[in-house]
């Protein structure tokens, strides 16, 4: 979202933002050809009253046409079931429209959210993409569902009202239009000024809503560690400052508001005055200035309601400003145009050549150094090291959610810039250090990794991580629900709905990300048991802190700083004396000590 900064002067100085919603408006032609339509209507039949008040003023009052009142008041009754016919069809249609259309681009900005690389998402707050997603889209159907059918009825009521006045009477017509060049100036100047106010109110609302997002997701910590004074404070501040950016622009809009309607109805007070003088001389009627000043009304109304929606507009070319944003970002990670298959039969074969690689927020710390290393399809092959060492970014590069700065990757002798990202990853199953759990139930969260499986398919899963026993457990079984990020479950139980999730995706390659870490040591023997099932005849990678885990890997790969210091097997490694072996006597000798004093 940054990149897109430099245009916002730019944009800022136009409702061009809005153009963004032409081609949703044109998906639904039919409802805005309804609304344009009853409220031409509606706004015509508005446009006739005056008139027939005028004739009912000179004629119904008339002694000798005192019979026509009647008929007078009947013809306004008709028309005011126009109106009204006119009016809810209107309302209809273009409540309609706003629903229709914000759906439909939070829809599309969802969707597009989800393409973006792991470059976007390094820096983005996922409170503030979610802010866009609610809270300016709400800004958006306001106008598209109301403000812009108001806008629209209010400019054709104006128009029309200001051509009937000068019909009516051209010379208390000038008077009237003098002030409407004085009002477009103010609405231009303050319109302006309005835009970029209300842009940075929303700016600072996102702010406050993706700070309370974040606290609240991690509500326990919050609590752990008694920083719920800290963390309301600095919400409470994030709020001021979101108060002070909106009652900035309210003073602006309210500031707009007052001239523009100051001067039209000065003007009217004025035209009452001269066309009074008018009436007592017999040059006017008293119906046709009744007439004029009728249209007066309108037109004055009318405009002095297009200073109040136009403020709401600019308010809407900022949310749809900040809308486009998001549709703008180019992921750094695409598809390319012809992108090249992989095998038909997957072997899992994966060689990195030469890679090096730092991460966009932080490009002058390399994480990965001339990189290079084979593992041969069915091959189990460990990455151990310390911390920031780089183990968890080879993953990330594999699953292509970052592309090398420097060297290649492949699998299956596929360069992974040439194929589909989609293709790629539907090749992997993956198991993170922290496994994410979903607001959903238990089975919904194992079917995560094949949607669509059968209740079968997913209860086998379950059973070979070991997952059944704790599930069946539950309330309603596999159809209990969870809560949000799993926090109805244990650490060592979602490790294993993360496995059974794995073990559903049946791919010929596995990433483990410390797949037991979490586990207690009864339950990580047995779990560890069922992935050795499950990796005979696949391509295993896996990232280990705890090396009693990874004994049995056909090789073991030492990483620090980014380059490959050492490889081997367990045996092999330790015999060296290097950089292995003072892991493996670290947490060997360690656990020696722990369980001697246990005893």
């Amino acid at each position: 979202m940054a990149a897109q900064e430099p245009s916002h002067d730019a944009r800022r100085r136009s409702l061009a933002p809005l153009s963004r919603l032409l081609p949703y408006l044109k998906r639904y032609r039919g409802l805005v050809g309804g609304a344009i339509v009853s409220l031409i209507i509606a706004a015509v039949t508005t446009l006739t009253l005056p008139i027939a008040v005028r004739r009912m003023i000179d004629h119904g009052f008339n002694g000798v046409e005192a019979g026509m009142i009647q008929g007078y008041f009947g013809m306004l009754i008709g028309i005011a079931a126009v109106l009204a016919a006119a009016s809810a069809l209107r309302y209809y249609f273009v409540i309609t429209i706003g629903e229709r259309v914000v759906a439909d681009l939070r829809r599309d900005v969802f969707a597009h959210v989800t393409t973006l690389s792991s470059a976007f998402f390094d820096t983005a707050r996922s409170g503030e993409i979610v802010s866009r997603l609610t809270a300016d889209a709400t800004q958006i159907k306001s106008v598209v569902g109301s403000t812009a059918s108001q806008a629209l009825r209010n400019a054709i009521m104006a128009i029309g009202g200001v051509v009937m006045m000068v019909v009516t009477s051209p010379k208390l017509s000038l008077m009237v239009l003098g002030a409407i060049p004085v009002i477009v100036l103010i609405l231009v100047g303050f319109g302006r000024n309005v835009r970029a106010k209300s842009r940075h109110a929303q700016d600072m609302l996102a702010e406050a809503s993706a700070y309370a997002g974040e606290q609240i997701s991690a509500v326990r910590t919050l609590q752990a560690f008694t920083n719920e004074g800290m963390v309301v404070g600095r919400f409470g501040a994030a709020v001021d400052r979101a108060f002070e950016a909106a009652r900035s622009s309210i003073l602006a809009r309210s500031i707009l508001t007052f001239f523009a309607i100051f001067f039209i109805f000065s003007s009217v007070v004025a035209v009452l005055w001269f066309g009074s003088r008018d009436v007592l001389t017999g040059a006017m009627t008293a119906g046709t200035l009744s007439q004029f000043l009728l249209y007066a009304v309108l037109a004055a109304g009318a405009l002095g309601s297009l200073s109040e929606v136009w403020g709401e507009i600019s308010q809407a070319a900022g949310a749809a400003e900040r809308m486009s944003d998001i549709l703008d970002e180019v992921p750094q990670v695409t598809t390319p145009a012809q992108p090249q298959a992989l095998p038909a039969k997957p072997l899992g074969a994966i060689e990195f050549r030469q890679v090096s690689f730092a991460y966009p927020a932080r490009p002058d710390m390399p994480t990965l150094t001339d990189l290079s290393f084979a593992v041969r399809p069915g091959e189990t092959v460990a990455i151990v090291g310390p911390s920031g060492s780089g183990k968890s970014t080879i993953f990330s590069l594999l699953m292509r959610f970052y592309d090398p700065l420097e060297g290649s990757i492949t699998i299956d002798g596929v360069p992974l810039i040439r194929a589909d990202p989609l293709d790629l990853r539907a090749r992997m199953a993956v198991v993170p250090q922290d496994v994410a759990i979903f607001a959903d139930t238990a089975g919904d969260n194992i079917a995560f990794g094949k949607p669509g499986a059968s209740r079968e398919a997913i209860e086998a899963a379950a059973r070979d991580a070991l997952a059944d026993t704790f599930i069946g457990n539950l309330e309603h079984g596999y159809d209990t629900q969870v809560g949000e990020r799993g926090i109805m479950l244990s650490g060592g139980q979602r490790q294993r709905i993360g496995i059974a999730r794995a073990i559903l995706r049946d791919a010929p390659i596995l990433l483990l990300d410390e797949a037991t870490s979490a586990l207690d040591a009864e339950s990580e023997t047995l779990v560890q048991t069922a992935l050795e099932r499950l990796m005979k005849g696949r391509t295993t990678l896996v990232i280990a802190h705890r090396l009693a885990t990874i004994l049995k890997a056909d090789r073991i790969l030492v990483l620090d700083g980014g380059r490959i210091v050492e490889e081997g097997t367990h045996h092999t490694l330790v015999q060296k004396n290097g950089v292995y072996a003072k892991l493996a006597r670290l947490q060997f000798e360690r656990g020696a000590d722990a369980f001697q004093a246990a005893e």
